[in-house]
């Protein structure tokens, strides 16, 4: 099982991103993520080599705020009912929104 550490962080305009480290790999570079689709579309790629192995710890920097942890985490839940929804192609979403791409 192979552990990539997912950080939150802030920048200095105070905006939100995610650092991922793979935690097998002593020279892995970090990378950056500054969307929760950009991070899906990196995790899946740095699991490819790992198979079904991948395991995600979760963290956060000391600047960021509950707010901005919230938003993460809010953003995640909204991106895994939309993934939820294509995979059965439901019409609606969880929220009740249109599904267009169930068409």
């Amino acid at each position: 099982m192979v552990v990539i550490e997912s950080i939150i962080k802030t920048s200095p305009l105070g905006r939100w991103f995610i650092e991922l480290t793979d935690t097998s790999n002593e020279d892995a570079e970090p990378v950056f993520c500054m969307d929760v689709y950009d991070y899906a579309d990196k995790i899946e790629e740095m699991g490819k080599a790992y198979g079904d192995g991948v395991e995600v710890m979760w963290s956060s920097d000391d600047g960021v705020t509950p707010e901005q942890i919230n938003e993460v985490r809010m953003q995640m839940n909204a991106y895994e009912a939309e993934q939820e929804a294509k995979r059965e192609n439901m019409e609606h979403m969880p929220d009740g929104t249109p599904n267009f791409s169930a068409e």
